[in-house]
């Protein structure tokens, strides 16, 4: 057993002790509920302080079963916390205390898989958003590179259920899976859909079998890292400008030209505008695609198409004019 649960056990014995002392003075000399308490906990202390009352044989012989139990119990928590400060860990126990009250009350966050290259990148990206996340992987030694990017995380296998719940998987909104086993991958997305119907589920897969075993097991959109690789390397091959411009346009790199999705939020001046309005007080901006409730996505909508409240917009263009249009 690691000293910090030590730590933890001994703490909670002796305030368990310390009740049950409050009660023993209770029943036995009929002491008030505040005397009984400060009975107890000068006994088990052995402070020495003054008795509220006289004892009778029965309470003396009580007290002394205390002292012998309280004493015990003390200088168990104390040779506990003197092992965490050896350790080095004293710090490190109430640190991580901290991060899993941030983590309970995280709402709307991203649970991300496995920290391999692909959920590296991943966490690299959705951090330079400040998108809140946790991270989860089974590996202590990469606890040190976590702590150092600042983002939290759960040291620990995603296939238990009981990890899943420590990094709030109930109240996320979007789960990765990414660790390099496509049967822990299709195990983990089983687990998280049961969890959480509601949350979007990304999911990698080396494999034809582990793609349409991940999709059967409810993820919503899955993707090899292999393959996506090498159609990109194709691509650049064949279409070479094509794959120029999109790394141009890769979204949220801030780059002269952008590529972004925008949600028009009640107050946006461009709510009740027609896209070509829109464009032409924009000059080098275009609206590639108008996304509106559980319509379909459409892709090149019509210049006189009306913008509405609620509507998603995919805009590419100078990022002067995208941060202008999302915060009008």
């Amino acid at each position: 057993m690691s000293s910090a649960r030590r730590f933890v056990y001994a703490i909670v014995g002796i305030a368990i002790i310390v009740l049950c002392g409050a009660v023993g003075f209770r029943l036995i000399e009929g002491m008030t509920l505040i005397d009984s308490l400060y009975m107890s906990v000068i006994t088990v202390s052995t402070v020495g302080f003054e008795e509220v009352k006289p004892l009778g044989p029965t309470g003396r012989l009580f007290t002394i079963g205390l002292i012998i139990v309280g004493v015990g119990s003390v200088v168990y928590l104390l040779t506990t916390a003197a092992e965490l400060v050896l350790e080095g860990s004293l710090q490190d126990f109430f640190g991580k205390s901290a991060m899993h009250r941030k983590i309970h009350n995280l709402k709307k966050h991203v649970i991300v898989c496995g920290f391999g290259r692909l959920g590296r990148a991943v966490v690299e990206e959705l951090k330079r958003h400040d998108v809140p996340m946790v991270v989860i992987d089974s590996n202590p030694a990469k606890e040190a590179e976590l702590t150092a990017m600042g983002v939290l995380y759960v040291i620990g296998s995603a296939l238990d259920e009981s990890v899943m719940e420590q990094a709030a998987v109930h109240a996320a909104r979007s789960v990765v899976v990414a660790t390099a086993s496509d049967a822990d991958n299709v195990y983990i997305t089983l687990s998280v859909r049961e969890k959480n119907p509601q949350v979007f589920i990304h999911a990698r897969g080396d494999s034809e079998a582990g793609l349409r075993r991940l999709r059967l097991a409810g993820a919503d959109q899955v993707l090899s890292a292999y393959q996506w690789g090498g159609m990109r390397i194709a691509a650049s091959i064949l279409r070479p400008s094509v794959v120029n411009f999109l790394e141009l346009s890769v979204p949220g790199r801030e780059s002269e030209i952008d590529l972004e999705e925008i949600r028009i939020e009640p107050g946006n001046s461009v709510a009740g505008m027609t896209i070509g309005a829109v464009e032409h007080e924009n000059s080098r901006l275009r609206i590639v695609a108008l996304k509106r409730g559980s319509e379909p996505i459409l892709m090149i909508p019509d210049r006189d198409s009306h913008i509405e409240v609620g509507d998603f917009l995919v805009v590419i263009g100078e990022s002067a004019s995208l941060k202008r249009i999302a915060g009008m």
